[in-house]
């Protein structure tokens, strides 16, 4: 049974199916097949490569049993991080590339052999691109991705280390628009095929888990309600909110961006609290079983691509986001190469008196003043009249801010938002970032360009508080309970409903074929009952995706006091 109350989880775990995660490489060896064989370990570019080899060299030789290897990455064509690269439009863009669409393959104009094959012995191919060298046995090494973006921002990723080996310093636009598209990519195509899944955040034990065991894992989570990791980033507005209330404490001294729910990034936490757990991209479950957790009108429209996200923006005791927006449908398509755009919304989740969120230009806006001004301040530190353009809203708790693309926007201090947003998160339009700083004395980058042709000039004025600041519209009701429709756009395939509940109410629902996304946003938590995936506790400001599979679900509030439980889902596709 789930426990009826507890603080926010930091680290939710569930227990694998058919198999248990063992720690270190010598466990891991242990299961190979006898006699010889190849062995490949494929996985990301920003794994240390020569030290995972050796270790896992060392444990085959201690279990009795020749080894040689074989570092795939030496075979890479001439120039193969070019060959894989995204290709900015236009040419001489410094911010964003359109996604690649290469493929791993690409790397080689010939994929290497194992040759000989030693008596009893194991020939190790290692490195991206491992799993295409046919082998015996595949291993998937895996390193969450927050590692290599945390390296990046801080200058520790090595040169050299980018898919492909391109002699450069590790840079974010390569890491966020090349590697990880087209590793992605080539992991999903290996999703079934994968004989262990490596965790390697601990590389001197790194826990794995068999590829059956893995599989059925995923299998098991896609029937019933499913929290990933969550983890916390800071950056120069980031406020302390969920350091003092959730427990986080980032490198970075603030807790300003809250990665509740980003499928791309977002991992699933795999074994006993207890001992080693493995952390599996929440993007499996999507490969794996895309109408099970997706829903086949979401899968159709969408592929494997889970939709939606939840985020926070935490500014309690922190400064102003960026003034910013976000590219439009065919703007997106075109120049950036994703097939949906980054529709947002804001939700007031807490905040200090008077603060305000910033969306929506006034009614007298001129954008070409604004540009003006806008490139004034890049130029000349002038700083821009935010108020002359774009209109300041009280951030009134539990108030929905619409953020259609183009739609300029920033949460102003003092503000703890839950952002309920499209998948797509790389793509902040950005005009004005209040003339600061960052640690090296440096302007932060602002893409004005992008944002300019983006920019909806034809919602302003007294539209912008009509359209975008809704009001809760009773969608249907029950016995200490009902739920409102807090944000819904034609333009947006998704809407944001609210579930406000009585301590004693109890409440049902159903996926109804569509997944859910529930998070508790006021109150102590409450208890999902599942027809066959059992009960599942969900504290205070923690998120958990229902699938689409889970069918009918009721809910019970914990506690003394009312309970709201933000939902979001697609009700278009």
């Amino acid at each position: 049974m789930p426990p009826t109350s507890r603080p926010y989880d930091t680290h939710p775990s569930y227990q694998p199916v058919d198999g248990q995660v063992v720690a270190g490489w010598p466990a891991a060896v242990a299961e190979l097949p006898a006699g010889p064989l190849t062995l490949s370990v494929d996985g990301p570019a920003a794994l240390d490569w020569d030290a995972l080899a050796d270790s896992l060299a060392a444990a085959v030789r201690s279990a009795g049993r020749e080894v040689r290897l074989l570092d795939v990455r030496r075979h890479y064509a001439p120039a193969a991080a070019e060959r894989i690269a995204a290709r900015p439009v236009p040419a001489d863009d410094p911010f964003f590339t359109p996604l690649s669409e290469a493929r791993v393959a690409d790397l080689f104009d010939a994929v290497p052999g194992a040759g000989q094959l030693p008596d009893d012995g194991v020939v190790v191919l290692f490195g991206p691109g491992a799993g295409l060298c046919e082998p015996d046995e595949l291993w998937y090494a895996d390193l969450p991705k927050r590692y290599a973006e945390a390296a990046v921002a801080h200058g520790r990723l090595p040169v050299g280390v980018n898919l492909g080996g391109s002699g450069e310093p590790g840079g974010l636009v390569r890491l966020f628009y090349t590697d990880w598209p087209v590793l992605d990519r080539h992991r999903d195509a290996y999703a079934t095929r994968i004989d262990r899944w490596i965790d390697t955040q601990d590389p001197s034990a790194p826990a794995s888990l068999d590829g059956a065991a893995l599989r059925s894992t995923v299998e098991h989570l896609v029937r019933g309600p499913v929290r990933t990791r969550p983890y916390f980033n800071s950056t120069p507005w980031g406020g302390r909110w969920a350091a003092s209330e959730l427990g986080f404490t980032p490198d970075g001294g603030n807790t300003a961006l809250g990665y509740e729910l980003i499928a791309p990034e977002a991992g699933v936490l795999v074994g006993d609290t207890s001992g080693p757990q493995v952390e599996i991209p929440f993007q499996l479950l999507c490969v794996l079983h895309p109408e099970a957790m997706l829903g086949e009108d979401v899968h159709r429209a969408f592929g494997t691509s889970f939709p939606i996200r939840f985020d926070y923006l935490d500014t309690m005791g922190g400064g102003n986001l960026s003034l910013h927006c976000h590219p439009r449908e065919q703007y997106m398509r075109e120049v950036f190469g994703w097939p949906y755009t980054q529709h947002e919304t804001y939700y007031i989740t807490a905040g200090e008196p008077g603060a305000q969120v910033l969306l929506g230009l006034t009614e007298h806006a001129d954008p070409d003043v604004m540009r003006r001004q806008v490139e004034d301040a890049v130029t000349r530190g002038t700083p821009l009249p935010v108020e002359d353009h774009v209109q300041s809203h009280p951030a009134t708790v539990g108030q929905l801010f619409m953020i259609p693309a183009g739609t300029p926007h920033a949460s102003g201090a003092g503000n703890l938002v839950l952002e309920v947003s499209a998948t797509p998160y790389l793509y902040s339009l950005r005009f004005y970032d209040w003339l600061r700083k960052d640690a090296a004395g440096a302007s932060r980058p602002l893409p004005y360009a992008h944002g300019f042709a983006n920019l909806d000039t034809s919602r302003r004025g007294e539209d912008v508080t009509k359209d975008l600041i809704q009001q809760p519209r009773t969608l249907r009701a029950g016995e200490g309970w009902r739920e409102e429709i807090i944000g819904a756009l034609p333009e947006m395939f998704y809407a944001v409903h609210r579930m406000v509940m009585a301590p004693d109410a109890d409440m049902a629902d159903d996926t109804a074929g569509r997944f859910h996304i529930l998070n508790v946003s006021a109150g102590r938590g409450v208890v999902l009952e599942t027809r066959d995936a059992g009960s599942h506790f969900l504290a205070f400001a923690e998120t958990i995706t229902v699938p689409a599979a889970t069918g009918p679900y009721r809910i019970r509030p914990v506690g003394n006091d009312e309970v709201h439980i933000v939902k979001a889902l697609v009700v278009e596709g």
